[in-house]
């Protein structure tokens, strides 16, 4: 895909600013062919409605979700089996359909995982960091929805 010009990190296509992305990140989830991409930097594009996941710096190339290997959590945060943690296997159905003790648990699991060394987020989530703050936000949206009893 290619796009226009991208000044200090902007989409585009969506307009929006985009998170800064590492070089293995990019390697490690494109689904083409490595000589496509360009000795740049690239940005990651959090927009759900942008088909855009990673943009080079100039604006010149794009990537979208067709392009990479796992499915985006910004880009299908609703996704029945859309990963919000790429590292142990934990999905936002998982969180929302989990009881708040059980939501501590996975958060729990997550944390310790860390600790122990265990996570490649810069390799396995397509943001290239940690999944913990997409964690954390679910979490704080689903605590202000109001709790329906049967």
């Amino acid at each position: 895909m290619t796009g226009r010009y991208a000044p200090g990190g902007t989409c585009p296509v969506c307009g929006k600013h985009g998170k800064p992305v590492p070089g293995q990140t990019i390697k490690s989830l494109l689904t083409v062919s490595l000589r496509l991409r360009r000795e740049q930097d690239y940005w990651f594009c959090r927009t759900e409605t942008c088909p855009v996941v990673y943009f080079s710096a100039d604006g010149g190339q794009t990537f979208g979700q067709e392009n990479v290997r796992a499915v985006v959590y910004q880009k299908k945060p609703h996704g029945a089996d859309t990963p919000i943690c790429y590292c142990f296997q934990h999905t936002a159905e998982d969180i929302r359909a989990a009881s708040v003790e059980s939501r501590l648990e996975i958060v729990a699991d997550i944390e310790a995982g860390i600790q122990a060394d265990q996570c490649a987020c810069d390799l396995r989530n397509p943001q290239g960091s940690c999944c913990l703050g997409n964690v954390n936000a679910l979490l704080k949206e689903l605590s202000r929805r109001p709790t329906h009893t049967q």
